[in-house]
């Protein structure tokens, strides 16, 4: 499982920052970085929680 970022859709607002630190990163110029790029299948509820988070709807979350 894997996140996708659309980065043209992400604003650097950090709802997806504050649910998973571990994950999501926003960089000082706004964008967003993915810190691990295999997502273990036993935090799936948490991180589509951060997924859901994004009021752009810039994530996804694919098996």
């Amino acid at each position: 499982m894997r996140i996708v970022v659309d980065h043209s859709r992400c604003t650097g607002l950090g709802m997806c920052e504050s649910i998973a630190e571990d994950v999501f990163e926003v960089q000082s110029d706004g964008s967003l970085r993915i810190l691990i790029e295999e997502i273990d299948p036993a935090r799936r509820e948490e991180i589509q929680a951060a997924v859901d988070s994004c009021p752009t709807e810039a994530l996804k979350l694919v098996d």
